[in-house]
């Protein structure tokens, strides 16, 4: 039959006009060369894809490929269709004579199931719907937290697939970051490899870098999620491959939501007389915090907006708490226990 259009839209063959819409949103969402930095495999797959719909979408296009298979239908090359033809029997009428495959273009496809958009085309940049359909798309990816924060999605929920077909479970690996990574934000780059079908429906290995933009005040167990990039296999939607924050230790700042720990000792002298404590930020700025009152053992001093920044606003942070522990010396002279007496209000 050649190219397997079904395989193409990952639906089975008794599929629903309906069935074939969402699979054809689901995956021209994913696949759109707008939203692909490896452009040549996007727009080959998008063009895959447009071409499967538009035949399966068209009752006679169908009707003779359910037949003759990819080579009938494009050639008007069409035998007789075998005794065991799915569908349509040996009795059904032969195609018209003077049928011509002519498919529509990927672009025309697009704005047919979306709807036209107000600049003509593909809707960038964030918050914006996808030709006007009022589908909301921000970004390749988004993220969610384990607790039940702000949920991101990569498209529309699958659920069991477009025409019945089951979704493999989703792939999660930890992704290990920085404090530092953590606070100013920062990019990371991941090579991943992954079995893809080509338009026969034979497995490939491709690889490919997919590009994670942490934000800055993300806590560990933020999840990063890349639609179906799990490894495709016929009749199975690809699995998500989800990446799950996780923090490194730090050698000084411990974290409490969005506040920073530091625990600092001194003196028992200072702790009486005063001490200026001095820290390096983590984007490398240096801050000094005056103690000018007596402290006791496990006295905190807190210093706003030091602290991680706020994810949902960066702008503000939480607090810096400098968590304070003094150091009593192991032993005192008698001369010293004398002038700690005499200076501290007791008997000479």
């Amino acid at each position: 039959m050649g190219v397997d259009y079904y395989n193409i839209l990952k639906v089975n063959r008794n599929a629903s006009d309906e069935d074939l819409k969402k699979a054809y949103r689901r995956l021209a969402m994913i696949w759109h060369p707008d939203k692909n930095a490896n452009k040549l495999e996007a727009e080959a797959k998008f063009k895959q894809i447009s071409e499967a719909y538009d035949v399966l979408s068209d009752p006679e296009k169908r009707r003779i490929y359910d037949l003759y298979g990819e080579e009938g239908l494009k050639s008007g090359q069409t035998p007789p269709p075998k005794r065991s033809s799915r569908h349509y029997g040996a009795n059904q009428h032969r195609p018209d004579p003077n049928f011509r495959f002519n498919p529509r273009t990927p672009d025309d496809i697009f704005a047919e199931i979306f709807g036209e958009s107000s600049n003509g085309g593909y809707n960038r940049g964030n918050g914006n719907n996808v030709g006007g359909s009022g589908v909301k798309r921000d970004g390749y990816f988004r993220s969610t937290t384990m607790n039940g924060g702000t949920r991101y999605g990569g498209g529309e929920n699958s659920g069991d697939g477009a025409g019945g077909l089951r979704k493999a479970p989703p792939v999660e690996n930890g992704l290990m970051c920085s404090f530092e990574e953590l606070y100013m934000g920062a990019t990371r780059k991941m090579k991943i490899s992954r079995n893809v079908l080509d338009v026969h429906g034979k497995p490939q290995v491709f690889e490919e870098i997919l590009s994670i933009d942490i934000k800055q005040g993300w806590k560990k167990g933020t999840k990063i999620t890349f639609p179906e990039k799990g490894n495709e296999e016929p009749g199975i939607i690809p699995a998500d491959l989800i990446f799950v924050i996780d923090e490194k230790p730090h050698p000084i700042y411990t974290r409490d939501g969005n506040d920073l720990i530091v625990k600092h000792e001194i003196t028992l002298l200072e702790s009486l007389t005063g001490k200026t404590i001095e820290l390096t930020t983590l984007d490398d700025r240096s801050i000094t915090i005056p103690i000018t009152e007596i402290v006791r053992p496990g006295h905190e001093l807190v210093v706003p907006n030091e602290g991680m920044p706020i994810s949902k606003d960066p702008r503000k942070k939480g607090n810096l708490r400098i968590q304070i522990d003094v150091r009593y010396p192991k032993k005192l002279t008698e001369v010293q226990k004398h002038e700690l007496r005499r200076v501290l209000g007791g008997s000479s």
